[in-house]
């Protein structure tokens, strides 16, 4: 009697045939690369994600390159990814491989999950991607995947609903080709099982689909539940010395922005020309107000009122220490930028 193919035969299959084998983190496959990779796509899409990690790779090779470099230069090379959190922990995590285990990634779930910034699918990717160990992992291409398949009501982000997707995620893992069976489940969810328009004729499931049995894609998975963003305001001083260099500020290392270099933040205009005076003992000219725009975090808007001025006279002193930097536009420095700081230091 013929066995009937499981779900994870269907998708190992369709792997074969359909599946993504040439994107660079599968090249030269190691825990480390393996690591930078899901980090960075986490919330970011494959595309977008590439030239970043060819940059990163060619200027940190390994987990020690990483370890031993400065927060400054990981930051500026993930200028623009988005998710700063994601770059520092990947900083601290590097150093504590190196410290804690001798420069080699632990093949344990919960040792991996112990490091800064991997959490229990990033775990699992490492584990069965790198190593080829049993282990499953729930992205959010996976748990669309097995939302819409099992018709899982509700919101991923709720406990219980998270908790009936990772069953299923155990549930459908083989023992065998598991690293081929992680990339395929990825990369179903990515090309084929898309939020919006999945190609359900295409897609090797479809048969044992209860979201399309029942024509109810677009309800799963289930949507957060959704509330209005509270917004907040602030005014960048977009401030030039004698020699056209922009004054910048580095940020807390916690928080929004952590570790990056933006303008000096101020509550309103009107304090500009006493902040000058107190800052830096000289006094702001050509104060104007350049166009205002909104930048949205996850969990609120911020509106910025860029405000250009130039310093009547040349600081005594450049504090190119601590936590100030005049920065040269001209030859800009390798340094961590907030993406609307970049984008206004480029429309200079």
């Amino acid at each position: 009697m013929r066995k009937h193919p499981t779900f994870a035969d269907q998708v190992l299959a369709w792997f074969d045939q359909h599946g993504r084998k040439d994107l660079p983190w599968q090249h030269d496959t190691s825990p480390y690369r393996v690591w930078v990779s899901e980090i960075m796509l986490q919330q970011t899409q494959v595309r977008t994600v590439i030239p970043y990690y060819q940059r990163f790779m060619q200027r940190f090779p390994d987990v020690q390159a990483l370890a031993e470099a400065p927060i400054d230069e990981v930051l500026h090379l993930w200028t623009g990814l988005g998710y700063y959190a994601r770059a520092r922990n990947l900083h601290r995590a590097a150093q504590q491989v190196c410290t804690e285990h001798g420069g080699v990634f632990p093949r344990s779930l919960e040792a991996l999950q112990g490091l800064p910034g991997i959490g229990r699918s990033t775990a699992g990717a490492i584990l069965g991607i790198a190593f080829g160990e049993w282990a499953a992992i729930l992205d959010g291409n996976v748990k669309r995947v097995l939302a819409r398949y099992h018709a899982v009501a509700g919101w991923p982000g709720d406990t219980a609903v998270h908790r009936q997707l990772w069953a299923f995620a155990e549930k459908h893992t083989p023992q065998a080709r598991v690293a081929d069976y992680t990339q395929a489940m990825m990369d179903l969810g990515a090309t084929l099982c898309t939020r919006s328009r999945p190609r359900c004729t295409e897609c090797p499931l479809q048969a044992g689909c209860s979201a399309l049995a029942q024509g109810r894609q677009a309800d799963f998975p289930g949507k957060k539940p959704r509330k209005a963003l509270p917004v907040r305001s602030t005014v960048f001083l977009v401030l030039r010395d004698t020699q056209g260099h922009v004054l910048l500020q580095q940020r807390p290392p916690s928080g929004i922005w952590g570790g990056l270099w933006c303008f000096p933040e101020l509550p309103s205009l009107q304090v500009a020309p006493d902040w000058c005076l107190e800052q830096l003992g000289h006094a702001a000219r050509s104060l104007e107000s350049g166009a205002a725009f909104r930048h949205t975090f996850s969990h609120y808007h911020l509106d910025i009122q860029p405000l250009y001025a130039q310093l009547d006279a040349q600081p005594e002193a450049i504090m190119d220490a601590g936590d100030r930097l005049w920065y040269n536009v001209q030859q800009p420095p390798e340094i961590g930028l907030a993406a609307p700081v970049a984008r206004l230091l480029a429309s200079l």
